[in-house]
């Protein structure tokens, strides 16, 4: 309780210095507003809210902004024309088909190799399982 009582003394004595350097500096202003009798009422600005009773405010009212007119500069230039042999260049694919079949044979070639050895390995048992069933003779 006392740091608080001695906390407030040193407040005050803050205040009247501060007061005191300040009122040196705005003596005579401080004068003026006290001399003016009535006070300034506050402007009232209804930014973001609709306000429901009109009447006593359009006085208030400001008129809606209205941008400047801009007009684009408009540049006339003629489509440049290509020769016919031009745009067929263009029309065609990059990459060829047969070079891409080029690309891919090698690995054709070799899965079909895979391929055949499947199949006649498959081929194999099957005749192995056949020659089992009909009780092993062989011709």
């Amino acid at each position: 309780m006392e740091d608080a009582l001695a906390r407030r003394e040193r407040l005050k004595a803050l205040r009247a210095a501060a007061q005191a350097t300040d009122g040196d500096q705005g003596d005579a202003a401080a004068a003026a507003p006290a001399a003016d009798a009535e006070p300034e009422k506050p402007v009232l600005k209804f930014r973001n809210y609709a306000v429901q009773d009109t009447k006593r405010i359009d006085h208030e009212r400001v008129a809606a902004a209205q941008p400047p007119k801009f007009q684009e500069p408009v540049v006339e230039t003629k489509p440049e024309e290509l020769p016919q042999e031009e745009l067929l260049v263009n029309i065609a694919p990059k990459k060829a088909n047969w070079d891409l079949k080029r690309d891919v044979q090698p690995k054709l070639d070799k899965l079909e190799r895979r391929t055949q050895r499947a199949i006649l390995e498959m081929m194999r048992e099957e005749e192995r399982r056949k020659l089992e069933e009909e009780g092993g003779v062989q011709d």
